[in-house]
């Protein structure tokens, strides 16, 4: 089985989403609280808990909106279909 992008392909498309994400971080200017804050302890956790709760929020409404497309084309394949347009295909 081929893969559907050739290593060339996901070495531009990588390259071309860490030129974005990169640009996005450096135009920004660090504020002045930013810098003079103390460094973050080594036992402190990477994902706060506002954080977890965003992601967890997030996941959940993409897996909403999911099913739902899912179960809309379901219930669309299930319909009785026209005999005279099958005929055509």
């Amino acid at each position: 089985q081929d893969s559907p992008l050739k290593a060339v392909q996901m070495l531009w498309v990588n390259l071309i989403m860490d030129t974005f994400a990169s640009l996005a971080l450096a135009t920004e200017p660090p504020t002045e609280a930013l810098l003079l804050r103390k460094p973050y302890g080594r036992n402190k956790p990477l994902i706060s808990r506002t954080m977890m709760k965003n992601i967890l929020g997030h996941a959940a409404y993409q897996l909403v909106i999911i099913f739902t497309l899912l179960f809309v084309a379901l219930q669309r394949d299930q319909r009785p279909q026209d005999p005279r347009r099958e005929e055509r295909l």
